[in-house]
């Protein structure tokens, strides 16, 4: 049973595997079914997860068997979910707007407090870190080096913060130009930016030909197996 299971594993992988590459040739009706089929594969997966994680023992479960506090706890976000529902009808869609504002307001906030919590702070400490000479000697780090790290990574935060400034003097003629100063920072922050990105295009290439080689080598463990 095992073998039979691993083998029907082992040829909808190849179908599949063949189904995707086929895009190579174009854009065509098997590539179309392949993407179709994954599609609605995630939204049912997705569905499931919801259903049985989320809607069922945090909503139905408590109203049906809940105590009484639980089950007043649940009339919030059962009446937002009847809400959100209006959005069904056109005449009732702007009652959705209150859920709405709220689930935007409060994805709003946790947003910022992330990018606040978990990039500007980590950020600034690690621009500060490097310049802890103590810190630096326990780790066997001389201070020349320790100096030198930190000064490259605080001049590109600061240089690719000054990129980003968007205070401009109006012309005689109407055009819009930074100051000299500034415009200098922001031509060395292109140049910090410009590394990051092609840091970040190499390892997303390198992600990506790792699992192109990882397809290959299992159609070919897959043939030779079959065979």
């Amino acid at each position: 049973m095992a073998i039979s299971l691993d083998l029907i594993t082992g040829i909808l992988s190849f179908l599949f595997t063949l189904l995707i590459f086929s895009y190579l040739i174009g854009d065509n009706p098997l590539f179309r079914i392949a993407v179709y089929i994954f599609v609605g594969v995630s939204s049912g997966y997705i569905a499931a997860i919801a259903w049985w994680q989320v809607i069922y023992p945090r909503l139905i479960y408590p109203l049906v068997f809940g105590s009484m506090l639980e089950k007043s706890f649940m009339l919030v976000p059962l009446i937002g979910a009847v809400l959100i529902f209006m959005k069904i009808s056109p005449r009732l869609a702007g009652m959705a707007r209150i859920a709405m504002a709220f689930i935007v307001g409060v994805g709003a906030a946790v947003t910022i407090f992330g990018a606040v919590a978990g990039t500007l702070i980590p950020q600034v400490m690690g621009s500060i870190e490097p310049f802890d000479l103590f810190a630096a000697n326990l780790r066997n780090i001389s201070p020349v080096e320790s100096l030198f790290n930190g000064s490259i990574i605080l001049a590109g935060t600061i240089f690719t913060l000054t990129y980003f400034h968007f205070g401009a003097r109006p012309k005689a003629d109407g055009s819009l130009h930074r100051m000299g100063l500034i415009e200098l920072s922001a031509w060395v922050g292109r140049i910090f930016i410009g590394i990051t990105l092609g840091a970040v295009f190499a390892g997303v290439y390198a992600a990506a030909l790792t699992a192109f080689i990882e397809r290959i080598m299992s159609l070919i463990n897959f043939i030779g197996n079959f065979l």
